[in-house]
């Protein structure tokens, strides 16, 4: 059995990886912090072009190649002018809800270093009564770095194509076993991944394949860098680590989002991107009960990395095992530790039974 423990330097680590602001295309600096902390565990590190990164361990056989993927990028946004006033226009990068951004603090990355902001918009007194009654639109905000014109902006270093990023602290929640942040959507992923690779290593269990753990790009604007990263691994099976949307909100009906914060992690049965290979799905539920892991099934209406991964070649056998997650797509997200720690767990007992054979039963 997997004896895993998520302790306070991992979650300090957490902190880290998730309050570096890196949205999509701009991954470099999460990366960079990926490498350095688990290339010591691995045999190999590859890259693809796009800039995903890739940790191998072999074990006692070059196949099957076990593929465990999660991506780093996040939501946010691109600078795309500056006006005479000094306020900065944006584009989004990646999915948002407007009324989640109004009054949010921003960080933007610019080459004389971060710039902090605010999204802002008109006023509310100056607003008519029906304006009052409409969502205001993105195109409508602008962000306020508090400079008095565009000369005053080009001085801190802001240009055009500057990524931007949602400004919120990893915070320990009253709950000890709850955090909120930023970037869970979907460091928390990648975190599982090189997880895996830390405990295999240290634990000198031995798995009966390849393990690559693998930091992706771009998911968030169309799972780019899984369409790459999986001609850099050539995998045979692929489990995508991610979040998954938690139900346990008001105004959710039971068959919208089915998880629950820490209830454990979810087998994700249906997705828009992917129906899961079948086999592999009883495997991982059979795997879970075996070792007494907590899970959940969920059906969600979103898409993972495993849309690409799960098309590779001729077809590759995916699973996306998630963690329920509060508020994604937002300045903050809530997550259950036991359940990020029983992802892990649940992870790692896969990647130690996925041998040849029982990766060739799925697919016979």
């Amino acid at each position: 059995m997997v004896d895993y423990k998520l302790g306070e330097a991992q979650v300090e680590f957490l902190k880290e990886l998730t309050e570096i602001p890196a949205p999509s295309g701009f991954e470099d600096p999460v990366l960079a912090l990926i490498k350095e902390r688990y290339s010591k565990y691995a045999h190999e590190v590859r890259r693809d072009n796009l800039g995903s990164l890739v940790l191998v361990k072999r074990g006692k056989s070059e196949r099957p190649k076990v593929l465990v993927a999660g991506h780093v990028d996040e939501v946010g946004f691109i600078v795309t002018g500056i006006t005479n006033e000094g306020f900065i226009n944006f584009t989004p990068l990646g999915g948002w809800f407007e009324q989640v951004l109004l009054a949010q603090r921003v960080v933007i990355r610019t080459k004389n270093g971060p710039v902090i902001g605010v999204i802002a918009s008109k006023p509310p007194h100056l607003l008519t009564p029906e304006e009052r009654q409409k969502v205001v639109q993105i195109s409508q905000m602008y962000i306020d770095v508090g400079a008095t014109s565009k000369e005053e902006v080009e001085k801190l270093g802001v240009r055009i194509g500057d990524p931007v990023a949602p400004w919120s602290p990893f915070t320990r929640t009253a709950f000890s076993d709850r955090v909120m942040a930023k970037a869970l959507d979907d460091r928390i992923g990648a975190f599982i991944a090189f997880e895996v690779l830390r405990y295999l290593s240290e634990s000198g269990a031995e798995h009966p394949n390849t393990y690559y753990a693998a930091a992706t790009v771009q998911e968030e604007v169309g799972l780019r860098g899984a369409e790459t990263v999986g001609w850099v691994v050539d995998h045979d099976v692929a489990i995508v680590a991610e979040v998954d949307i938690a139900g346990d909100v008001p105004g959710i009906k039971p068959h919208e989002a089915q998880a629950k914060l820490g209830k454990g992690p979810t087998v994700v049965v249906y997705d828009r991107s992917m129906i899961p290979n079948q086999r592999l799905k009883e495997f991982v539920i059979q795997v879970a009960e075996e070792a007494k892991i907590p899970y959940q099934l969920s059906a969600v209406s979103g898409g993972t990395d495993a849309g690409r991964l799960h098309l590779y070649r001729g077809g590759r056998p995916s699973i996306v095992i998630g963690v329920p997650t509060r508020h994604i797509h937002s300045h903050v997200s809530v997550i259950s530790l036991s359940d990020l720690e029983n992802a892990v767990k649940l992870v790692a007992e896969l990647v130690l039974r996925l041998d040849e054979e029982t990766v060739r039963r799925f697919t016979e």
